[in-house]
């Protein structure tokens, strides 16, 4: 959720990745995610997500989540309801409320429509930069993502973004949760094979490019 001016509002660019950076890698303290959504049809949703600091899963395809969920209990530090708006030119509706860990971690484990995924850090330039790792069906996907307090305009992009998935509802985490990746995963490889990858033209100037050296842990 902002903490600008600009009230509940989120300001962010998505992108599909298919090489995992290595410096990314090198984050001392990624962040185990389990989510659940309880509403998700036509970009609008309701959202619970626990949160583990310093968890990092191998990521198989083959996770049990409520497994995980009980061997990792103890080490979920943050749990909230998100309500989110449809997402338009990279600007979406977000209000947020902090749960207790328990009551969030027991509403996940009783909804059908979950995801779970690793998330990475790191700073590149004045952008700090998420690049998520997904388990279950949803694997191999990767996504980046960067926010701002205000639009996402004039970006730089760095070289591991393949193609921007910004206002493709397929990615959106929503319709992961209940049309996972393994069931457009074949698709979309042909799509970009065809047409090639796509950015948002609407948001000011792109600049493609970041070296390894650029990349700094966040």
């Amino acid at each position: 959720m902002s903490e600008t001016g600009y009230g509940d509002f989120e300001f962010e660019r998505r992108f599909y990745v298919e090489e995992l950076p290595a410096m990314v890698l090198e984050d001392p303290s990624p962040t185990l995610i389990v989510q659940n959504y309880y509403l998700a049809q036509d970009g609008y949703a309701i959202r619970v997500r626990a949160q583990a600091a310093g968890v990092r899963l191998l990521m198989t395809g083959d996770e049990d989540i409520n497994e995980i969920l009980e061997a990792h209990s103890d080490k979920f530090d943050f749990c909230a309801i998100t309500v989110k708006g449809p997402m338009n030119s990279g600007t979406r509706y977000e209000a947020e409320r902090e749960l207790d860990i328990s009551m969030g971690l027991n509403l996940i484990k009783r909804g059908a429509n979950r995801i779970i995924k690793n998330r990475y850090s790191l700073w590149l330039d004045a952008d700090g930069w998420v690049i998520d790792v997904f388990g279950g069906k949803n694997h191999p996907l990767m996504i980046a993502e960067v926010e701002r307090g205000g639009p996402v305009t004039d970006l730089t992009i760095p070289n591991f973004c393949v193609s921007e998935v910004t206002e493709d509802k397929r990615f959106s985490n929503e319709t992961l949760s209940h049309t996972p990746f393994i069931e457009c995963a074949e698709d979309y490889g042909v799509e970009l094979e065809t047409s090639g990858p796509v950015f948002v033209q609407s948001l000011g100037q792109n600049v493609h490019g970041h070296s390894q050296g650029d990349q700094k842990s966040l």
